[in-house]
């Protein structure tokens, strides 16, 4: 697989796990049982290994790194922000509000990490 290749199998990757997100947060709100399937539990985590093992790979074949680039350095860190939201919202949130809240949050913390991805800015707005 080429550079140009992988580059778009992490995209896809990324919309994928995007995608399932908002499904699985929609549910989370609307029909919890739903998350109790087999698939909506493994799916998105073998999406989610697949994004990451492409983009390290992506780095590493490019020669960046979060130290030289501080755009890749302000993915990583939105990255753990989202994950942890992500984990809030579908896990380990107490209550509806708190979720939701950090369902929205998770959604804007991934469209920051999309935007700094399109312009390679650490500020993209």
């Amino acid at each position: 697989m080429d550079y140009l290749s992988l580059k778009h199998f992490h995209m896809g990757c990324a919309a994928a796990s995007g995608l399932l997100f908002l499904l699985r947060g929609a549910w989370m709100l609307r029909a919890p049982a739903k998350l109790q399937q087999r698939w909506v539990k493994v799916l998105p985590h073998l999406v989610d290994t697949a994004l990451l093992a492409s983009a390290i790979t992506l780095a590493v074949w490019s020669g960046q790194s979060p130290g030289g680039q501080p755009w890749l350095a302000a993915k990583l860190c939105a990255l753990v922000a989202y994950i942890v939201l992500g984990t809030i919202a579908l896990k380990r949130g107490k209550t509806p509000a708190v979720r939701g809240t950090a369902f929205v949050l998770a959604v804007l913390v991934f469209a920051y990490i999309i935007a700094v991805a399109i312009t390679k800015q650490a500020w993209p707005l």
